[in-house]
């Protein structure tokens, strides 16, 4: 038994856009799932307080005459999220999020602008342990051509998914529930590696990537939106650092 047969809760939010610092949640879902067993799923919608663009309508389909007439307030709605997340993670459940690091930190910065404590803060032990199917397969196949959203990870790991149901918060955690005992099937190893030290090598692993697509956007001229090297919560300042490069085979 391995800790794919245990308990795992997943995550996943709906924003208005993508900025971390300065986007809102609209949506999120978390569901916690042992194997063998039905999954537990709770969602909310939140009232964001701030007009929702017409763009991130059509992405996950809640108007704002939705979200202000069957919207929570934003406060109690994020007060739960975090409870939600902080007691698995306390217990070493490990939460499990697709491009998990950009959830994480919106949820950070929303909890701040609410004056509510961040998650961090409500473990001792820091917000871990974390697995993220994207930062393992840019490490596992990092050379694959090829789209890496949901959609596509489904498609390579042959996980079964219907396309019009992506971009609902709780369809996607479930999509990225099943992503993780399909990329064991083909990367074994990666069911043997202790949940903390997975963590951590994502950490690592994230981070040389990050490095090397921000000087690659760099040397394109493009300096704005440059990946955070930090996770699972990026940093405010994302401009890498440079750090000696690590011996990569070494890693899961």
């Amino acid at each position: 038994m391995t800790w794919l047969d245990e308990t795992m809760v997943g995550f996943d939010t709906e924003t208005t856009g993508v900025s971390t610092a300065n986007d809102r949640i609209v949506t999120a879902a978390i569901i916690t799932r042992r194997a063998g067993e039905e999954p537990r799923t709770r969602t909310w919608l939140i009232n964001p307080g701030v007009e929702i663009p017409a763009r991130a309508i059509e992405v996950h389909g809640i108007t704002n005459e939705k979200a202000r007439a069957e919207g929570m307030d934003p406060a109690q709605g994020l007060e739960e999220i975090a409870t939600a997340l902080a007691e698995p993670l306390a217990a070493g459940i490990p939460v499990v999020g697709f491009n998990a690091q950009y959830d994480l930190s919106i949820l950070e910065a929303e909890l701040a602008r609410h004056g509510l404590a961040s998650l961090a803060s409500r473990l001792p032990r820091g917000i871990r342990p974390i697995v993220d199917p994207l930062v393992i397969d840019r490490f596992l196949d990092r050379y694959r051509k090829g789209g890496r959203k949901l959609i596509d990870m489904c498609r390579i790991y042959a996980v079964p998914v219907v396309a019009d149901d992506l971009h609902a918060a709780d369809a996607d955690v479930l999509a990225t529930l099943d992503l993780l005992p399909a990329m064991a099937h083909l990367h074994p190893t990666l069911a043997q590696v202790a949940l903390d030290d997975l963590h951590d090598q994502q950490i690592e692993a994230h981070r040389v990537w990050a490095t090397r697509f921000a000087a690659f956007l760099k040397s394109k001229g493009e300096t704005d939106d440059l990946p955070s090297p930090l996770w699972p919560v990026s940093a405010a300042d994302p401009e890498p650092q440079p750090q000696p490069e690590p011996e990569l085979d070494a890693l899961f």
